[in-house]
């Protein structure tokens, strides 16, 4: 997030994109909700599916899914045209606006609504109201970034907020919602195959000799790593021989998982570390028991760039080890000794090597958390980023051009198939689905359907069907409702005995690495 959490209800204008944010982020929500009922601003909904969000939009556009890049180069299209643009931002901050200024012209709203379905004169309005607002700010989630061409979509995200001088300032920003209370934490801490901490390139000779200092070595990989979707590959034809999976379940999350399977029984060696006997776990030729949250301390980083401390609050049960201590535990045994008595002298280790953490320390967590950048212990941190300059100097705008997803709906397979979470379970559902009272409220899988779809097949609500993909079946129960359109079905993938991800496929964006979870196609059968 350029911006934070508390900053939403400073903004005029919420365009949300690809988040269901009331049910997989329902804080950030409430603050959504806030800046409407309190204070007035308006909400631009783009999204699929009637969520929530959708409901309590002042603009809602509907679009087929896989489209957003047409759209968001549509609204830049409209802003352009009608001279709603911020020229001052553009020409002071910023470079290379003609490329996408040339890139967006064919994307009139009478073009876009050709290929998104959304009405041009909502387009229209939808543009208007952001761009004339004097703070924007922009929400998104996967419902952006889990395409083939996701990367794109989030260019195209920023080079809206640039055109209309939408960052650097309260209120406003590009801000991507992260899906776990971690994930910006990870990414931060190197786990990523081409970032060392603080996003230090892999590749920068000079990184990799600090680091390698550092950690008593005389020198350190100057090749990325594999991406997931490369090591599932890798796995399945002999050229990852053994893999060590942390917190992570690619049994139900990841993309075709027939597939993942067979990969991961052609493997020499699994380990799985995790707090739970996982349907990853159940393949291990070892299992590791880890400790809970409540159990270890420690930091989250979170979706604004906060860094928080975690406290031990109960003693681990059984022989289950706070994550550190298992990894320097091995690190020992495979002959590198790592020299660390409490995460504190990690958390230490962090700050000196990597600069936007270079103010943190446990010290100071105990009086709250800081939001990196924080690059001394004089600095306050940072509540939003780019304010006078960006990063790199000047907003570079990316022109990015609409691709079809890598599958659309055919004769064969004629509905569009897209995933997502619901309110009452999380992720795979490793820790929620062992909470009985969440699954009283939400006990299996179900594949939403728009009633004019299940009249066709003569399908009633609550009726188990088989829904089928070219990767694979499940037989999930059907809840009618017209939270989605026409042509659109939709599955969360909490559920191993439903597993969405049997469907998905394994396409990826070429540059993230991330898979295509949004844009599939399926058929439902009545089960005779």
């Amino acid at each position: 997030m350029t911006n934070s959490i508390a900053g939403i209800e400073k903004a005029n204008v919420i365009l949300a994109i690809g988040t269901n944010t009331t049910e997989a982020h329902p804080v950030i929500a409430i603050r959504v909700h806030k800046a409407q009922t309190r204070h007035g601003a308006k909400l631009i909904v783009i999204d699929p599916r009637k969520t929530d969000m959708a409901q309590r939009a002042d603009i809602w556009l509907r679009p087929y899914p896989g489209t957003n890049v047409a759209i968001l180069n549509g609204l830049l299209n409209v802003i352009i045209t009608e001279g709603l643009l911020d020229e001052d931002f553009i020409a002071q901050r910023t470079e290379n606006f003609a490329a996408v200024k040339e890139a967006v012209a064919p994307y009139t709203p009478e073009k876009v609504e050709k290929i998104s379905g959304i009405p041009a004169a909502d387009l229209l309005a939808a543009a208007r109201l952001y761009a004339q607002a004097e703070r924007g700010s922009i929400l998104y989630t996967m419902g952006v970034t889990q395409h083939t061409t996701g990367t794109e979509g989030v260019m195209a995200v920023a080079n809206l907020a640039m055109a209309t001088g939408n960052l650097g300032k309260e209120g406003t920003g590009v801000n991507p919602l992260r899906g776990q209370n971690n994930v910006q934490g990870a990414c931060d801490m190197g786990a990523l195959p081409v970032f060392y901490t603080g996003y230090q390139a892999v590749t920068d000779p000079a990184i990799r000799e600090k680091f390698a200092q550092a950690w008593g070595v005389a020198e350190l990989p100057d090749k990325p790593g594999l991406k997931i979707g490369e090591i599932i590959e890798g796995a399945g034809d002999g050229t990852v021989r053994a893999l060590f999976v942390m917190g992570e379940n690619p049994m139900l999350s990841d993309p075709d998982i027939n597939h993942v399977e067979a990969c991961l029984k052609n493997l020499d060696f699994l380990v799985v570390q995790d707090i739970f006997m996982t349907e990853t776990a159940e393949l291990a030729h070892v299992v590791l028991p880890a400790a809970s949250f409540a159990e270890k301390d420690g930091t989250f980083s979170n979706t604004e760039r906060r860094v928080s401390r975690v406290r031990k609050a109960v003693s681990p049960r059984g022989q289950a080890k706070a994550d550190w201590e298992i990894i320097t535990a091995l690190s020992a045994k495979m002959g590198y000794e790592m020299d660390y008595g409490h995460p504190g002298e990690i958390m230490a280790e962090i700050a000196r090597l990597t600069p936007s953490y270079g103010g943190i320390s446990y010290e100071r967590l105990e009086k709250g958390g800081l939001q990196w950048p924080c690059p001394d212990e004089e600095h306050p941190g940072t509540e939003y980023l780019h304010a006078g300059k960006f990063a790199r100097g000047l907003g570079l705008f990316n022109p990015v051009v609409y691709k079809e997803s890598a599958e659309v709906p055919d004769e064969e397979y004629p509905l569009y198939l897209t995933t997502g979470r619901i309110l009452y379970h999380y992720h795979t559902g490793t820790m929620t689905r062992r909470v009985d009272g969440l699954n009283e409220l939400v006990p299996t899988g179900f594949l939403e359907m728009n009633p004019a779809d299940a009249e066709k097949l003569g399908i009633e609500d609550g009726e188990v069907v088989r829904v089928t993909s070219r990767r694979g079946s499940i037989t999930p129960r059907v809840e009618i409702t017209d939270k989605v359109a026409p042509n659109v079905v939709f599955i969360s993938f909490h559920f191993r005995e439903a597993a969405a991800n049997v469907l998905t496929q394994a396409a990826y964006d070429p540059l993230s690495g991330i898979p295509e979870y949004k844009v599939s196609a399926v058929k439902v059968e009545k089960i005779q």
